[in-house]
């Protein structure tokens, strides 16, 4: 059996399809995994995101701890709520988890990681915190939604202080705050604008039943996929992973170079292959013609060369087939997927695919018209 979320007898309720997620019973969709990807980008859907593991760090060297621990920089970080993203890296460079870290103050911190690696995760963060005497606390306490959509901020605004919602205080994107026993951020996955809320367990399904009569659908994790791989978002243990460098997954904008006195975990093996340029890169591909893009399928080029797909899924706001790749570097702007014994032409492009509900590239090829729920 897996491990139940807080809101799970809803999920059940709403006569969700229920599968397995990194040792969690989480919802797939609740009948339709298309309509719900539209709800999202048209008008504004809510997540149970419960499953994620959120840790507090404290201590008075916690900023050192993590500009050591995380290939970005928390140094940046001045304003109090101020978010950052981030890779945590083993020694070889490669990555271990992706995460978003939030400034408190001087002495705390409050991290968001993913729920398939949290054993890992734990391991690997209490093994170096206590060099630093950080102490690490993992909030089970606490549940966790994320309300993502153009209408995000008119649906939720309503639940939080009145202060917010004046313009001149409004929450800005990467920024969180307090209001009262929730932690508010302006982050998410989806490439739409909203809020992931931190609350206490007792308190999650009174928020969840407020949304829904305001009209803020459920969404399942089928859309999340197709929702963030449309905003060129990575996933966890498939763009990424420990055998590959943020250098080769697309996320080199994620590691904090300067100062270069600063020495974090894996920034070594990082230096040299920065130096030496022969590494895979991460790439997007659109599909010229009908079909559809799945994760591992081999990539070609004119050279026989060999890429591969790591992400892949119909794109249901664009129409077509879409896919992140790991691919030799100096590809041309076409390749060849195979795909049943055929090799289909793709288009290379620079996620992400689709933001703020808007198209960012080209498309071409035939529309189709339906998607696998």
């Amino acid at each position: 059996m897996g491990k139940k979320t807080p809101l799970y007898a809803q999920h059940v309720q709403a006569n969700a399809k229920i599968v397995d997620f990194g040792g969690w019973n989480m919802p797939l969709h609740y009948g339709s995994q298309l309509n719900e990807h539209h709800q999202v980008r048209r008008d504004v859907g809510m997540f149970d995101v419960s499953h994620m593991t959120i840790i507090d760090l404290s201590g008075k060297r916690v900023r050192e701890f993590l500009r050591y621990l995380l290939a970005n920089d928390v140094g940046k970080l001045k304003e109090s709520g101020k978010a950052l993203y981030s890779c945590m890296l083993n020694e070889q460079g490669g990555v271990i988890d992706d995460l978003i870290v939030y400034f408190q103050d001087e002495t705390a911190f409050r991290i968001v990681v993913n729920a398939a690696t949290r054993e890992k995760d734990l391991k690997w963060i209490m093994r170096h915190a206590k060099n630093f005497a950080v102490q690490v606390t993992e909030r089970e306490d606490l549940a966790m939604l994320a309300i993502q959509g153009p209408q995000a901020r008119e649906k939720v605004y309503p639940f939080i202080s009145t202060a917010l919602q004046k313009p001149a205080m409004a929450l800005k994107p990467f920024y969180a705050c307090w209001n009262g026993q929730q932690f508010i951020a302006r982050t998410g996955y989806t490439g739409e604008d909203g809020f992931e809320v931190i609350l206490p367990t007792k308190n999650v399904v009174k928020l969840w039943t407020d949304l829904q009569q305001v009209g803020v659908a459920p969404i399942g994790l089928g859309a999340r996929d197709t929702l963030r791989l449309e905003a060129g978002m990575n996933l966890s243990g498939t763009d990424m992973d420990e055998n590959h460098t943020p250098l080769e997954s697309g996320l080199e904008w994620t590691v904090a170079w300067s100062p270069a006195n600063r020495e974090f975990i894996g920034r070594g093996a990082l230096e040299i292959q920065k130096e030496n340029r022969e590494h895979k890169v991460m790439v997007g591909l659109v599909l010229q013609t009908k079909g559809v893009l799945r994760n591992k399928q081999t990539i070609y080029n004119e050279r026989e060369q060999e890429g591969l797909i790591t992400s892949g899924s119909f794109s249901p706001t664009l129409g077509v087939a879409i896919a992140l790749a790991r691919i030799p570097q100096g590809y041309c702007q076409r390749v060849y997927v195979a795909i049943r014994n055929k090799r289909l032409p793709a288009s290379v492009v620079k996620p992400p695919f689709v933001k703020y509900g808007k198209a960012c590239v080209d498309i071409h090829p035939p529309v189709q018209d339906d998607i696998d729920d």
